[in-house]
């Protein structure tokens, strides 16, 4: 990647090169097999994975195969092999403020029930966000199909840690969650285990982050950003809606 395309990537291919050169052999990654700067160039190598990605909408067994493969990544990676990792809370604190805007000033397609509740989804953004301070576990945060590789003999590598940072350990369990929400398939199985509070709170700060971007200019040299953000938003947030509307007392 190129400083004079995006600077943003450039930082985030150098934050990915150093964290590829941490992975402990066992982690179910690519193995790194070079890395260089050269002019304004950032250059990674990486172990080619002859894999296809998931199908999508998910079908029940490569979730299951993939919550497998998440359960033995997350024990590679605890405790987290680098000890000066941001928390995933540190990436997502702007982000997850992103209903505060919404409520601030609704933009005029914002569906009329999260407009009314925005406030509420704040604090609930705020509240799956304190959660995330806590955790050492190294994760990926951006675990979805096009950042999984089912090799041939059926293991599944994840790909893709520009945003690598310190976390509970089922936080891309979540991720995942919320991959198979937008695109369709049984997410329940995957957060077993998770306070449901949690898992709530957590996903209604990502869908205030995707319908606030969403509606931001494009940035350079990622032209098709906003419309899959839009279309990630609009996914999850019956999901959230419903979510609020079961919760007991």
């Amino acid at each position: 990647m190129a400083a004079s395309l995006n600077t943003d990537s450039v930082r985030m291919a150098r934050r990915e090169l150093r964290i590829n050169a941490a992975m402990p052999a066992h982690a179910p990654v690519p193995r790194l097999l070079g890395g260089f700067e050269h002019g304004e160039w950032v250059v990674i190598v990486l172990e080619d994975i002859a894999g296809s990605h998931p199908r999508t909408p998910w079908v029940a067994a490569e979730i299951d195969a993939t919550v497998t493969a998440l359960g033995e990544l997350a024990r590679a990676l605890t405790p987290a092999p680098l000890s000066d990792l941001p928390t995933a809370a540190d990436h997502l604190t702007a982000d997850f403020a992103c209903w505060a805007a919404l409520a601030a000033d609704p933009p005029a397609d914002l569906d009329a029930w999260a407009a009314r509740n925005a406030g509420s989804l704040h604090e609930a953004a705020q509240r799956g966000l304190a959660v995330l301070r806590t955790g050492d576990t190294l994760v990926n945060m951006d675990v979805r199909a096009d950042n999984i590789l089912i090799r041939e003999d059926g293991r599944i590598f994840f790909v893709d840690w520009p945003w690598g940072a310190t976390a509970p350990a089922w936080f891309d369990r979540l991720a995942l969650a919320i991959n198979v929400i937008v695109h369709g398939g049984d997410a329940r199985r995957i957060t077993a285990g998770i306070d449901p509070a949690v898992v709530r709170d957590i996903i209604t700060g990502f869908t205030g982050y995707f319908h606030y971007q969403s509606r931001q200019p494009p940035p350079p040299g990622l032209p098709t950003v906003r419309a899959f953000q839009r279309f990630q938003g609009d996914a999850l947030l019956p999901w959230v809606q419903r979510a609020f509307s079961e919760r007991t007392p």
